[in-house]
């Protein structure tokens, strides 16, 4: 029987987020605005299944499909919420499971580092996909699992502050949110992002 680890609907990508996601995306690329979910599972392997069972269901487009060695996850998006929410409908029945059968996620690190220095700034901005963070800015770090709300984490701080999206990796056994900014958008944005993930119902992982 597969595992549910993530399933995370967002419901308007943010720009940042949509541009960022169309950056890192082997697949078919978001817009702004639209519906997304994000789904991981283990078997990893079982992934290619899923999102077949969520193309065939109603019209959505994939944006990114990752198979490692223990988890699988999947990306869909769409102008539609409902066709959105429809493949995740699809998704869950073929794996006779409920979305309150997930991973509640749980943050592992919550960290803000205040008025950066040029040196790290250099180095964080060369490993970067997304923003740059500039000599005395303020970054905040968010390490959280399952991997896969990650994914909500920056675009609900996004939504609450000017903050530049760095990078996200919403793959593996550890999701990783950097944001940077001014530090009290930074303030707000990552409280923003803890609250999202603090609201997400599902069972304790073993």
């Amino acid at each position: 029987m597969a595992e549910l680890r993530t399933y995370c609907f967002l419901d308007s990508l943010q720009p940042q987020f949509a541009s960022f996601q169309a950056t890192i995306s082997q697949g078919f690329l978001p817009r702004p605005g639209q519906a997304s979910l994000f789904v991981e599972i283990a078997p990893g392997i079982a992934i290619n299944e899923v999102m077949d069972v969520a193309l065939k269901a109603t019209n959505v487009t994939p944006g990114m499909q990752i198979v490692e060695r223990s988890f699988g996850m999947l990306e869909l998006h769409s102008d539609s919420q409902a066709d959105v929410r429809e493949a995740g409908r699809a998704i869950l029945k073929a794996l006779n499971l409920d979305e309150n059968e997930r991973i509640k996620p749980k943050v592992f690190s919550s960290q803000v580092i205040r008025h950066v220095d040029d040196h790290q700034t250099q180095l964080i901005n060369r490993m970067r996909h997304g923003n740059m963070i500039l000599p005395g800015q303020s970054m905040y770090i968010m390490e959280v699992a399952p991997a896969g709300y990650a994914a909500l984490a920056a675009n609900e701080a996004e939504k609450a502050a000017d903050i530049n999206i760095l990078e996200v990796r919403a793959v593996g056994s550890f999701g990783r949110v950097y944001l940077g900014g001014e530090e009290r958008d930074i303030e707000v944005g990552f409280r923003a992002a803890e609250a999202a993930i603090a609201s997400i119902v599902g069972k304790e992982e073993k």
